[in-house]
């Protein structure tokens, strides 16, 4: 074994340029932080001289008003704090379920852009068109009116098979009556994705030792379905169900995804997967043709070709623009209070009417996005290090 010599050590002297440039890294971040320290404590003694209270202990007081809707119980004599965690949860609400269908929707949207059906790819490409050049605000105003004021009332619902009503109150859809069966249904669901992770781990090692496609897809759908069942079993496989009912103006039973709600989501997936689409189709053109020919000579299908060959080595390209359009759909939800949902900017805007705390509800928007926004690109991350090509 070759001799590498003795360790290498740290210079740190003037003469270094790594210890100089750590230096200056201190100084800057120095600088930063007495700036920020200046700026606040210069508001603080500005608004104490003008009569104004600041501070967060506004936060533990009554907040006073309703919400909407709320994932959590709510009151309005529970404290605001409470009710800035109603409004972070229906951010999420919006921000999770919008960048899962935004994915799906744009994701097929790309590789329908390569059909060999003209008239499917003529419809990829007049949605991307449409779609990404309107701006998001007019289409979340847009969909709010059809919502409202197209729909019939509720009285009028529309009804599909006596158990989904679509009307300008909202759209009402049975869920199940939660108990035990439902708990360990959701558990085994989980255990079910890490089964189907592993399985899928499993099928690539063995695809790439011996050239054997296994499913990719649907067995792995089946892993996590058949665990989820298997913990409903096990649960007493409850059937329960709180169907909607419709009496007049009244309704009971069921659960309902609110017009706010339904027109934040849509503006946000239809626009931003317009983009994501596009991100997909930039993607699959950097593959060479060559990988297509060489798929086609192992005797690969197309679709076979796009999922095995194609997409995995695309990731690279589509992963970290696809992080940005992620962070604009999180940040383009603040856009929701336009049609009155009640995310978290809604709230701090209400919030600082009643108690006059305009830096504080302002900061506290700020923590909410940056922590979010940091949060998603650090995932991206993670997951652009797992799916970048490691050359041998």
């Amino acid at each position: 074994m070759a001799d590498r010599g003795p360790p290498k050590r740290r210079d740190w002297s003037w003469r270094s340029q790594a210890f100089r440039g750590l230096v200056y890294q201190l100084i800057a971040v120095g600088a930063v932080a007495l700036g920020v320290w200046y700026l606040a404590q210069n508001t603080l003694a500005n608004m104490a001289a003008r009569g104004i209270q600041s501070g967060f202990d506004f936060l533990r007081t009554p907040a006073g008003f309703d919400i909407g809707e709320s994932l959590i119980p709510y009151d309005a004599l529970d404290p605001y704090w409470v009710a800035f965690g109603v409004g972070v949860l229906n951010t999420l609400r919006v921000a999770v379920i919008g960048v899962v269908l935004a994915t799906i929707l744009g994701t097929l949207l790309g590789v329908g852009r390569f059909s060999r059906n003209a008239i499917l790819r003529g419809l990829c490409y007049a949605y991307v068109e449409f779609f990404r050049n309107v701006p998001v605000l007019l289409q979340l105003l847009m969909w709010y009116l059809i919502l409202t004021d197209v729909l019939p009332p509720l009285s009028e619902a529309i009804s599909i098979a006596g158990v989904l009503f679509l009307s300008n109150n909202g759209f009402k859809f049975p869920v199940p009556v939660w108990g035990l069966g439902q708990a360990l249904a959701g558990v085994g669901g989980v255990l079910g994705i890490v089964l189907a992770w592993a399985y899928r781990r499993w099928a690539m090692r063995q695809f790439e030792l011996t050239g054997r496609v296994r499913s990719l897809v649907l067995v792995p759908i089946g892993i996590v379905i058949a665990a989820a069942t298997a913990g409903w079993i096990a649960g007493g496989a409850p059937t329960a169900w709180s169907i909607p009912r419709i009496d007049g103006f009244l309704t009971t039973g069921g659960a309902t995804a609110t017009p706010e709600f339904l027109a934040v989501l849509l503006g946000l997936v239809l626009y931003t997967s317009a983009f994501i689409a596009e991100v997909v189709r930039a993607g699959i053109n950097s593959v060479s043709h060559g990988q297509v020919e060489a798929a086609s000579s192992l005797g690969l299908t197309k679709g076979q070709s796009m999922r095995l060959v194609i997409l995995p080595q695309a990731l690279r390209v589509i992963i970290p623009p696809m992080t940005s359009q992620y962070l604009n759909l999180t940040k383009n939800s603040s856009l929701a209070v336009a049609i009155g949902y009640p995310d978290v900017v809604s709230i701090a805007n209400t919030s600082l009417n009643q108690t006059g705390r305009a830096v504080e509800c302002i900061a506290i928007i700020m923590a909410v996005y940056l922590t979010t926004s940091l949060s998603t690109a650090a995932f991206m991350n993670w997951y652009n290090k797992r799916a970048a090509i490691k050359e041998r």
